[in-house]
């Protein structure tokens, strides 16, 4: 690994620790494969360390490591795949559909039933709502994700419930973004997130291009359960629709009211 000009690392889960029939002990990938990374880490430091896992893992050595590629549960076109997108022939644009952190700081943790029954007592805080609420900074927030340019977001308009959002490829090749609109609510109620996806658009622009992303927000995004009633009901009021990369990097702000 020294003497590489770049270290590759694959390291991943197993159908022993992961699978929809049984939950997981831990967030640990399994072996001794975190010893692995840090002794290639402390031997190169441009190691990149591909995570093959359906599900988020801790990273303990994430800031000791030039990159981290997920690569999920690629397939059997998965190397071919990976090495487009390690040579720069593809850019890896995908977002977190999940928060990525320690299981010591999730917010949400008790999955064990008690005399037979296990009571939901987090209500709708699960997921990036809970680490929000909690106010917890885990490794990789929601809708987290990198690639191979940068980009400026320039401004934000809000016509009905229709947001437009332009963004510019500030970086120096052409790249794929996803803007994410999060709606919150103007009086904060503590039964309700904060902020919760509304909806979300991909775009695609060259170096110096920008261009607009259009994210319709649905009536849905603005609906609580109403037990009462046994149905949807639509919640008037305030809202700031905010703009960005991610629930924990939000660009713009625009308001509305329904």
């Amino acid at each position: 690994a020294r003497a590489a000009d770049t270290a590759v690392v694959v390291v991943a889960t197993t159908e022993r620790v992961e699978s929809e029939g049984f939950d997981r002990r831990d967030l640990r990938l399994p072996g001794r494969q975190d010893d692995l990374v840090r002794a290639v880490a402390a031997a190169n430091p441009n190691t990149v360390v591909i995570v093959n896992s359906g599900s988020p893992v801790e990273l303990p050595w994430r800031e000791e490591v030039a990159a981290v590629l997920l690569s999920w549960f690629p397939g059997q076109e998965g190397g071919a795949a990976l090495a487009d997108v390690l040579t720069g022939a593809h850019e890896p644009g995908g977002r977190l559909p999940t928060t990525w952190g320690s299981l010591s700081d999730a917010p949400v943790t008790r999955v064990a039933p008690a005399d037979g029954e296990l009571p939901y007592t987090e209500g709708v805080f699960i997921g990036y709502r809970a680490w929000d609420k909690a106010g917890a900074t885990p490794s990789y927030a929601f809708g987290h994700g990198l690639g191979y340019t940068d980009w400026t977001y320039e401004s934000i308009e809000v016509d009905g419930r229709t947001a437009t959002i332009r963004v510019r490829n500030s970086g120096e090749r052409a790249g794929r973004e996803v803007v994410q609109v999060y709606l919150a609510p103007t009086e904060q109620d503590s039964a309700r997130p904060a902020r919760w996806l509304a909806g979300f658009a991909g775009v695609e622009a060259g170096p110096g291009e920008s261009v607009e992303a259009v994210v319709e927000l649905p009536r849905r995004a603005f609906e609580v359960w109403d037990e009462t009633a046994n149905s949807w009901a639509f919640v008037k009021g305030s809202y700031e629709i905010q703009a960005g990369r991610s629930i924990a990097d939000r660009r713009l702000a625009s308001g509305i009211t329904v």
